[in-house]
């Protein structure tokens, strides 16, 4: 079974569907440091098949360069990342590239085709910025390339993934529209709210799951079990060494713990990289030493107004007193993790007052499940937006676990028909 993933950014839903058994025959993705993050997954995955493991790891510890990494597989794995912005200019030699693809693999179908527009047009957070309330992005409309997609390729399933703003951006009427010309284009369609945390992800993170599959095919939206680890988020951070800001340390402190296995966070081969924590003043770092206490010993978060007098910078008193939050480490979840991080670590401080300082690269990549061996590429700030625009791996794959389970059912029907 086969996949194309568009608005792709560093491949978290596309992590979920290789791991369910779902080949990717083309990632679209116009940011190129996710593009090159794609890329270099892609040589973890063929490497991985092929039981040349230790040459990607090579590349993690820094014993080779990427472009040597790349030399090692196959160009057609790197040529199905298509570093390119989804536009009325682009869509035809984007679809050129796909079908040159699918033609090289002598695929004659497309099973699904996942992805979600960037979303922060429909974003509550988003419109609350913008005097319009995003009414003008033309982000808002990028669902009609995805449209354009489901027409040329016309696959079986789609899973068109968003955040929750979504149902009432522009009064509800962005919602509708995205569903009715899904249907007018051949599918029967439905939507769900569906949160992280159901999947196994130590955090809260609601999103809106469209999924939709041909008219008469008989599918249906697929039922999902919720998983439970019974671990704390305090399991994402156990075996990581203590930093302080501006440091950086890449070996683990103690073997794996049970959630972190269970999860396929951490294998006990894995190469730790991108542990590494944001720089901060001494205000900031005070700041976070009374979140942190206030947290710890009440399970209050602090409040902007509740800082002393000569921490605060802000004149604005009114709004957004939240801006300092600690990671709970003592909760089954996390609060819903942010692109924001990469702009400042207010909201994602680490839950050690002696540590006093946000979380790391590694830590944000764990909230959100991706496992250790997968690498991000480009500077840090670049690294915390991949990071936090992604759905979550494990979500992906129990959303696409569901998908498949339907398809083997409509395959063996197929079949049936055929011989009856």
């Amino acid at each position: 079974m086969n996949f194309i993933d568009l608005f792709a950014g560093a491949g978290g839903l596309s992590e979920g569907f290789i791991r369910a058994g779902f080949y990717p025959i083309a990632h679209i993705e116009m940011n190129k440091h996710a593009s090159m993050t794609l890329r270099t997954r892609n040589c973890y995955h063929y490497l991985k098949q092929n039981n040349r493991l230790d040459e990607y790891y090579q590349y993690l510890k820094g014993e080779i360069t990427r472009e040597e990494l790349y030399e090692k597989v196959p160009a057609d794995l790197l040529n199905n990342v298509i570093n390119e912005e989804i536009s009325d200019k682009t869509i035809n030699s984007i679809f050129a590239t796909i079908d040159k693809q699918l033609a090289s693999f002598n695929i004659d179908r497309v099973d699904v085709i996942i992805g979600g527009p960037p979303c922060q047009a429909y974003s509550l957070v988003g419109r609350a910025k913008d005097k319009n309330g995003m009414i003008d992005d033309p982000r808002n409309y990028l669902y009609k390339q995805y449209i354009k997609f489901l027409k040329k390729y016309e696959p079986i399933y789609f899973v068109f993934e968003n955040v929750p703003g979504l149902k009432s951006a522009r009064g509800g009427e962005t919602y509708k529209n995205i569903q009715a010309f899904m249907k007018r284009v051949g599918y029967e369609v439905e939507a769900h709210e569906l949160n992280a945390a159901d999947f196994g992800v130590l955090q809260v993170r609601k999103r809106v799951i469209i999924i939709g599959w041909r008219k008469g095919s008989g599918l249906a939206y697929p039922v999902f079990e919720k998983i439970n680890y019974n671990a704390k988020v305090s399991s994402l951070f156990d075996d990581l060494a203590r930093l302080n800001p501006g440091e950086e340390k890449n070996e683990y402190i103690q073997e794996p713990n049970e959630y972190l296995i269970k999860s396929g966070i951490r294998n006990t081969d894995d190469v730790l990289t991108l542990h590494i924590a944001r720089k901060h003043n001494d205000r900031d770092r005070e700041i976070y030493r009374l979140a942190i206490d206030k947290w710890n010993k009440e399970h209050k978060r602090i409040k902007y107004t509740d800082l002393p007098e000569e921490l605060c910078t802000h004149n604005n008193r009114k709004s957004f007193l939240d801006r300092f939050k600690v990671v709970a480490a003592d909760l089954e979840h996390s609060h819903t993790m942010l692109a924001h991080i990469s702009k400042d670590g207010h909201y994602f401080i680490h839950p050690d007052i002696e540590q006093k300082r946000s979380i790391s690269v590694r830590e944000a990549a764990r909230i959100q499940s991706f496992p250790d061996n997968y690498f991000f590429e480009g500077p840090r700030t670049a690294k915390f937006v991949q990071i936090g625009n992604a759905v979550p791996p494990l979500m992906a794959q129990g959303i696409a676990e569901g998908i498949r389970e339907n398809l083997l059912i409509y395959e063996r029907l197929i079949q049936c028909r055929r011989i009856i």
